[in-house]
């Protein structure tokens, strides 16, 4: 059963809701799923509690409304201190690597996978597939930095780092069947192939990455409203 005070309102395919769902699993937090149609229009409870980026997830504990998938994360390691061990490094300098490498994630590697997704043209898909790659080989560096040997960007446990690139991994996966590229392979990223199937088989996260194909049916959908949405009217 929930706890009556923590609610989740996303959607199964999202990596960033994907995200909030792992941290609670990994601090053995009940919550509440609430489902949010990403192919239909907004849901008055989004608009309502993320009036500002109007996007999911948001998270509500004790009935307040937390937005940013990063930003809940902190949260949860701040509020649910003892159940588990921390997301985040308490060594200041590591804990600021730790928020470095999570922006470069979102800004730079999840920009570009979305690009790859909704290219229009060949020649941006082929642009943005070279950032991807060159990405991948970027936190394969990272992980030899953060991981010190260890099984996780975290150490011996899944940290902030390993939950913003391991909710990547389903769409990783299906970006890549679909440019007919491996992202991740043993040829140039050999520690983050490692790394991802140890991320992928955690007890926290193996429930919460969905299934491969359904993910890519999902995609199909996804990139046709989008680029829909892009379209010029006349």
């Amino acid at each position: 059963m929930a706890e009556s005070n923590v609610k989740v309102l996303g959607t199964w395919a999202s990596p960033f809701v994907m995200r909030v769902k792992i941290a609670l699993h990994l601090k053995s937090v009940r919550y509440e799923n609430v489902e949010e149609d990403l192919l239909a229009p907004k849901s008055e409870l989004l608009l309502k509690s993320n009036p500002v980026y109007k996007k999911i997830p948001v998270f509500f504990h004790a009935h307040n409304p937390i937005c940013e998938s990063l930003i809940i994360l902190q949260y949860i390691d701040e509020v649910w201190t003892t159940s588990a061990s921390s997301i985040l490094p308490s060594d200041p300098y590591e804990r600021s690597q730790s928020r470095f490498w999570a922006a470069y994630v979102d800004d730079k590697f999840f920009a570009a996978l979305r690009r790859l997704l909704i290219g229009a043209t060949e020649e941006d898909k082929k642009a943005a597939l070279a950032e991807v790659v060159e990405g991948t080989v970027v936190l394969e560096g990272a992980f030899g930095e953060l991981s010190k040997g260890k099984a996780f960007f975290g150490g011996d446990n899944i940290g902030f780092v390993d939950i913003a690139l391991g909710s990547l991994l389903g769409w990783i996966e299906v970006i890549g069947k679909q440019c007919e590229t491996k992202l991740v392979s043993e040829a140039k990223t050999p520690r983050l192939v490692q790394w991802a199937d140890c991320f992928s088989a955690h007890e926290a996260v193996k429930d919460v990455l969905p299934d491969v194909d359904k993910l890519a049916d999902f995609g199909l959908k996804l990139r046709a409203k989008i680029l829909k949405a892009l379209a010029p009217t006349n």
